[in-house]
Formats: C-alpha cells, sequence, structure tokens
C-alpha cells in the first residue's frame, strides 16, 4: 500500500513533510525517557500526551539546564530563521525542545530536523567531553491543520516551562519565544 504524498517514515514515527505546511515538532534527548515508558505509553490512546507528561518530569541528563548546552541550540534553531524556515514558537526545556516552524519550499522538513539534531549533538558532545547519542533518534512532528489547532499548539508550547512548575508566568522562561516577545 502506498502512503499519500507527504508521509514517510524510517521504521518509528510516521512524518508528514510538504512545503510549507506549518509543523509541530519535539525532540528530546536520547536520555529522556526509558524505553520501557515509550513502549508502555505508545500504544495507548492517549500515548503522545503521557510522554510529554513525563517529558516535563526532567528525567535523564537534562543537558539543556545547562546555560551553554541550551543557548547554542536555541542559536542553530535560530540560525536558518528565514532562510530555510521560518520559526514560530519554540520552547527548549531541560530534556526536551518544542518547535513550531514553517519549512520553506526547497527545505524539507527531515532534513531541517536532521541538521539540527547533527550539528546540536556534534558541539554539545565536544562542550560536555563526551561521546555517543545526544538526542534520541527520531522526532514527533504534527503539522496544523487549521488557525485553531496552531493557536493552541502555540500556547501549549510556550506555556510548556509553566505547566512543567518551571517558572510562573511563560515569559519568564528564557529559552522560549514568548520570553522574546515580552
Amino acid at each position: 500500500m502506498n502512503r499519500a504524498e507527504g508521509w514517510h517514515a524510517r521504521g518509528y514515527l510516521p512524518h508528514f513533510d510538504s512545503a510549507e505546511a506549518i509543523q509541530f515538532v519535539t525532540l528530546r534527548l536520547a536520555d529522556s525517557l526509558p524505553r520501557t515508558a515509550i513502549t508502555d505509553l505508545a500504544f495507548r490512546d492517549e500515548g503522545v500526551y503521557l510522554i510529554d507528561r513525563e517529558l516535563d518530569t526532567g528525567l535523564g541528563a537534562c543537558w539543556l539546564r545547562q546555560d551553554d548546552i541550551v543557548a547554542m541550540v536555541e542559536e542553530s534553531l535560530l540560525h536558518f530563521d528565514g532562510a530555510r524556515h521560518r520559526m514560530l514558537a519554540w520552547c527548549l526545556m531541560p530534556n526536551h525542545v518544542h518547535v513550531v516552524m514553517e519549512p520553506l519550499a526547497a527545505y524539507p522538513l527531515g532534513g531541517i530536523v536532521r541538521s539540527w539534531k547533527t550539528f546540536t549533538a556534534r558541539r554539545a558532545n565536544a562542550m560536555l567531553g563526551r561521546t555517543g547519542a545526544f538526542w534520541y533518534e527520531d522526532y514527533f512532528d504534527r503539522f496544523m491543520r487549521d488557525e485553531d489547532h496552531f493557536s493552541r499548539t502555540v500556547h501549549y508550547v510556550e506555556e510548556n516551562p509553566v505547566k512543567a512548575e518551571l517558572v510562573a508566568a511563560a515569559a519568564d522562561w528564557r529559552w522560549s519565544s514568548a520570553h522574546r516577545r515580552k
């Protein structure tokens, strides 16, 4: 059976990649969730939400708590803003990253995410004096179906540090688009 145009998978999550479709993307650090939790939660109807709730508890080494690492990752996400993609909202949490972005015509979502992960993993590992996986091998994405979906997703992304009880107000979280709009 052929997948509809734009859909693809690498043996993990299915991904939708279409020029200029606004996308919600979540990247997580390699050690952010135990494999058993992923397996247990993935097959439940509310699995995506439960996985996100688990991420907010701050499992793993949380390399993105280190100012030099998180600053480098944020700078890398924003580096090609306007050239390869339009960054609409983002939030870097201690062990994961949420992004709402629009890939520009010549740059597929998978290539953008691969570029972010490859560059930042090499830099972060060098900064940390370590080797091995920095990011989990796959990522989660969901394209925005309409304006309401987009608005709810941006709100979700920017309010993530509040929900995780890291700050009282979204604009107080330094590593987010809400902070930049302050």
